[in-house]
């Protein structure tokens, strides 16, 4: 009996299949990147052209910038307020409008909810040109069209939110279970009634994450858009930039970051109290 159990084991051992090498495929992989390093750092082959002699040589001014940044400038921060909170605005403002437009436009973006294919893919072609433009081309084209200020910052976070919010949300949609849509299309509803009954109650945890994460790219983005003109903190970020004030530079960087992780842990909560 034990002879018997002993050989069934045995059996099992031999049919086990032997570990797959898997590090001939792994040097390959690491091989075909250093060379394409190593080609897209050859100036003679196209290359980008990195000179180390010219990096050593002003080290020395990317210290001292560095070790001004170490030391923020306090005396700054009355200067700040009334920008910040023009940021805020332009974030908040951004982020609601955005929220609005992306309800419907996600919807007919979606092939469960627009099964009309021609306005579905108008409405794809349409969004895929907002998000291929940078938004900092957007700022710069808006301040040239309707002055310096915070409107063409609006106008630019609106475009960048409505890109970034429909593309996940239609996704999401996409990816959704769609036996709820088919049932109630086989009980006579309507494309908007079953849209609205079915499918934006689906994807409403999806969609609140993408808004408070549209709310929080805002803060960051505003920030860039003052240095083409287009309002909020940036344009006192470029001042300071100017005058080579790395210091108050410094305490400028600080308050972002802090009412960013703030935005953040807000939204984590948010997003909590919703699931």
């Amino acid at each position: 009996m034990t002879g018997a159990s002993s050989l069934a084991t045995a059996e099992r051992v031999a049919r086990i299949p032997a570990r797959p090498r898997t590090w001939p495929r792994t040097l390959g992989v690491v091989g075909v990147l250093a060379v394409l390093t190593a080609l897209t750092a050859t100036p003679a082959l196209g290359g980008v052209e990195i000179d180390l002699g010219a990096i050593a040589k002003n080290w020395t001014n990317g210290a001292d910038r560095i070790a001004q940044m170490l030391t923020p400038d306090l005396s700054v921060l009355p200067r700040t307020w009334q920008p910040l909170l023009e940021t805020l605005q332009m974030a908040v403002v951004g982020a609601a409008i955005s929220a609005a437009l992306a309800i419907p436009l996600s919807m007919w973006a979606a092939r469960p909810t627009n099964p009309r294919t021609p306005t579905r893919m108008a409405v794809r072609f349409v969004l895929n040109m907002i998000r291929a433009v940078p938004d900092l081309v957007y700022a710069t084209i808006l301040v040239a069209m309707v002055g310096v200020g915070a409107l063409p910052g609006v106008i630019t976070l609106v475009l960048f939110d409505v890109g970034i919010v429909v593309k996940l949300v239609s996704e999401a949609i996409d990816s959704a279970d769609s036996a709820y849509m088919e049932a109630g299309r086989a009980a006579g509803g309507t494309q908007t009634q079953i849209n609205r009954l079915t499918a934006l109650p689906q994807t409403w945890p999806a969609y609140v994450s993408q808004v408070l994460y549209s709310l929080e790219l805002n803060v960051r983005i505003s920030a860039i858009l003052g240095l083409v003109g287009a309002g909020g903190i940036g344009r006192l970020i470029d001042e300071m930039r100017g005058f080579y004030r790395y210091d108050a530079l410094s305490t400028i960087v600080l308050e972002i970051l802090i009412v960013v992780v703030f935005i953040e842990l807000a939204s984590n909560i948010l997003r909590k109290r919703l699931r």
